[in-house]
């Protein structure tokens, strides 16, 4: 999100690893947009399982709760 609330999709080049901002217009699928704000939680980058212990290696108890 920029300043204001607006929304933007950064896009990174697979090439050279550039990174780009492109605002949201108002004719994109608001559905899509929703699908691309949410894959980080559907998939983030590490498995969840050891959520547990990278909290305990951070200084927290560990613990889900």
């Amino acid at each position: 999100m920029r300043k204001g609330g607006e929304w933007a999709i950064i896009h990174r080049c697979k090439r050279c690893g550039k990174l780009s901002s492109n605002r949201v217009a108002a004719d994109d699928n608001p559905m899509k947009l929703m699908s691309i704000a949410m894959k980080p939680l559907c998939a983030p980058p590490f498995p969840l399982d050891y959520i547990e212990e990278m909290t305990a290696l951070m200084g927290g108890d560990g613990r889900m709760r």
